[in-house]
C-alpha cells in the first residue's frame, strides 16, 4: 500500500474512535491527547480511576490506555475495566518488570508497554486492539457488575460463579473467567472463536490453537451444560461461541 493510501486508511480507522487517557500526570496526559488527536482519535482524559469510572459512564469510550504509577491500586483499578465487559485497554508502566507484565496481562490487559512509549510503537499496538476488537465497546465497561444466566450468577469483581441451589462458589480460573465474562459480556452475541483464544492465551496464540475447546469443555463441565447437546454455551461452527439462555446483568 501507498504511504499516502496507508495514511488515509489509517485516519479512518481512528475517525470516530474515542479514547480514555487514565494518568495522573498532567503534562503526560496533555501531550499524549495531543499526539492522538493529531492522528484523528476523541480523547477523553482523566486523572484517577473514579474519574475513569465516571468517564466510562458517560460516553462510549473504544480504547482505555491506563498509565499505573507506584503506589495505584492497579489490580482495583483494572478489575473495574473488566467489570462490564470487553473494553480493551493498554496499560503503560513505569518499570520493565516480567511479573508485573504478566499480573497485567492476566488481569484481563489487551497489551503491556513499558515508559517511555515509542509514540509510533503505542499507535500500531492501539490500531491492531481497535482492528480486533471491532466494536466492543458497544457494551459499556464498569457498569455491571454481575450476570445472572441460566440460573447461575457471576461476580465479575469477585470473580464468584454461583450455583444454583444454594450450592458453594464454582472455582474458575483466570482464563476461564475472561471466557465466560466475555460471553456473558456479549448477551447472547456471538464471540469470534479469535477473539476467545486471545482471551485464554493471549496475543501469541495461533488461530488454529486448541486451548479454547479445553476451556470451553471445563466451563461446560462446571455449569452442567451437556456437551452432546449444550444449553448455556452453544457452539455456531465457523463462527465461535454464544450464551444460549438469558442473560440479565445487576
Amino acid at each position: 500500500m501507498e504511504p499516502f493510501a496507508r495514511f488515509v486508511a489509517m485516519s479512518r480507522m481512528a475517525a470516530g474512535k474515542h479514547i480514555l487517557i487514565v494518568d495522573e500526570d498532567r503534562e503526560a496526559r496533555a501531550a499524549l491527547a495531543g499526539h492522538l488527536e493529531h492522528h484523528g482519535f476523541r480523547v477523553t482524559a482523566a486523572a484517577s480511576g473514579v474519574a475513569m469510572q465516571r468517564a466510562l459512564e458517560r460516553a462510549r469510550i473504544d480504547l482505555v490506555i491506563l498509565d499505573l504509577h507506584p503506589g495505584e491500586d492497579g489490580a482495583r483499578v483494572t478489575r473495574s475495566l473488566r467489570a462490564g465487559g470487553d473494553l480493551p485497554f493498554i496499560i503503560l508502566a513505569r518499570r520493565d518488570d516480567a511479573v508485573d507484565r504478566i499480573v497485567g496481562l492476566e488481569m484481563g490487559a489487551d497489551d503491556y508497554l513499558t515508559k517511555p512509549v515509542n509514540p509510533r510503537e503505542l499507535l500500531a499496538r492501539m490500531r491492531n486492539i481497535l482492528r480486533r476488537s471491532g466494536g466492543a465497546s458497544a457494551i459499556p465497561a464498569a457498569r455491571t457488575r454481575v450476570y445472572r444466566f441460566g440460573g447461575w450468577q457471576l461476580d465479575v469483581v469477585t470473580r464468584e460463579l454461583s450455583c444454583p441451589e444454594g450450592r458453594p462458589p464454582a472455582p474458575l480460573r483466570n482464563a476461564e473467567f475472561r471466557v465466560l465474562s466475555s460471553l456473558l459480556a456479549h448477551g447472547n452475541r456471538v464471540v469470534a472463536r479469535s477473539k476467545l483464544i486471545e482471551l485464554a492465551r493471549g496475543r501469541d496464540a495461533g488461530p488454529f490453537d486448541r486451548s479454547i475447546d479445553v476451556r470451553i469443555s471445563r466451563l461446560r463441565q462446571i455449569l452442567g451444560d451437556d456437551a452432546r447437546g449444550p444449553r448455556i454455551i452453544k457452539t455456531v461452527h465457523g463462527e465461535g461461541y454464544v450464551i444460549g439462555v438469558l442473560v440479565e446483568r445487576a
